[in-house]
C-alpha cells in the first residue's frame, strides 16, 4: 500500500457536544470534524488551535493518508496498518473518510512508524 504523509502538525481536540462548529478548524490539507451525542471531536493543523483552548487537546500528532480511492469493498486495509504498529507498541488514531483511510501516529514515534509500515511492506511516496 502507498502512504503520503502529510506536511502539517495536527492536533485532536474534544468540545462539548453542545458547542457549535467552530469556525476556528480552518480547512487546510487535511480536516475532520465528528459530532456524538458525548461529544464534538476535531483534529486540524496544530495551527489552527486558539491558545485559549488547553484543556481536551491532544498535540504533536502527523497524518498518514492511504493513497488512491478504496473500494467500499476491500477488507483489512486499516488492519495491515494497525496491526505493525500495534505490534511495536505504537499508538494510533484512525480516520476514514468516504475515499480513504488516515493514521496518526505521535510526531515523536513518526520515524519508528515509517520503518515499521516499510518493513511490513507498504511504502511512502
Amino acid at each position: 500500500m502507498q502512504l503520503i504523509m502529510l506536511d502539517a502538525t495536527f492536533s485532536v481536540v474534544k468540545l462539548p457536544p453542545t458547542e457549535e462548529m467552530p469556525t476556528w478548524a480552518g480547512r487546510g490539507e487535511f480536516l475532520s470534524i465528528t459530532y456524538t451525542s458525548e461529544e464534538l471531536s476535531i483534529v486540524c493543523a496544530s495551527s489552527c488551535v486558539p491558545d485559549h483552548i488547553r484543556i481536551n487537546v491532544e498535540q504533536d500528532w502527523k497524518c498518514m493518508k492511504v493513497e488512491g480511492v478504496l473500494d467500499f469493498g476491500l477488507t483489512g486495509i486499516l488492519a495491515s496498518l494497525a496491526n505493525p504498529l500495534a505490534d511495536h507498541q505504537i499508538s494510533i488514531f484512525a480516520i476514514s473518510t468516504f475515499n480513504t483511510d488516515y493514521l496518526l501516529v505521535k510526531r515523536h514515534a513518526v520515524e519508528k512508524a515509517i520503518s515499521v509500515l516499510e518493513n511490513a511492506g507498504h511504502t511512502f511516496i
